[in-house]
């Protein structure tokens, strides 16, 4: 099983995005679950969710304190609060930020890194900064969990064809570092 664990601020669509994971995995015929995390936090507040990802059926119903995978919509939640809280040796970031990968504060235990300017592709898609789904391309890219085709299809089905577009910009324009080495396709 993947566990995945998602930061992000109110209003930058990481409900929308870890749900539209969900479906596009079953779709691809894996089993899914999402556990969203907020209260009456207003739009800019930090919040997160849990996901989960897998071949056979998911019982785990709880929050994910060891993720595989940690998904920042947004690079100024570092200074807030700790989202590598817990990750796993090994274990993959997602990071929406301007900055290269050097300039981010990741752990000597993220074994691989993604990093996508979602915010400027978003805007330049979406006319404004919701970059979940740009964030959901970076993601299939970084851990290769699910087929882009399946999540732009889900994106597109849920969105438009605009969001879509930012989806596989977002694979495209996503450089990815394994352990010091580096992939910008």
């Amino acid at each position: 099983m993947k566990e995945v664990r998602l930061h992000g601020r109110g209003g930058q669509g990481l409900v929308k995005g870890a749900q539209i994971i969900v479906k596009a995995a079953v779709s691809a015929g894996k089993y899914a679950t999402f556990i969203p995390f907020f209260g009456v936090e207003r739009k800019g507040s930090p919040v997160y969710g849990f996901l989960r990802i897998d071949d056979k059926p998911i019982r785990p119903k709880n929050m994910v304190y060891s993720p595989d995978c940690v998904i920042v919509l947004d690079d100024t939640l570092f200074e807030e609060i700790d989202v590598y809280e817990g990750i796993r040796d090994d274990s993959m970031a997602v990071i929406n930020s301007m900055h290269s990968i050097e300039q981010l504060p990741i752990p000597e235990k993220a074994g691989k890194i993604g990093v996508v300017n979602a915010t400027d592709i978003s805007i330049q898609h979406l006319g404004r900064n919701i970059p979940n789904t740009t964030v959901l391309g970076a993601f299939c890219r970084t851990t290769g969990w699910l087929p882009l085709d399946v999540i732009a299809d889900a994106v597109q089905e849920e969105f438009n064809e605009a969001n879509a577009r930012a989806c596989a910009d977002g694979y495209k324009k996503t450089m990815v570092v394994a352990r010091g080495q580096s992939d910008d396709k």
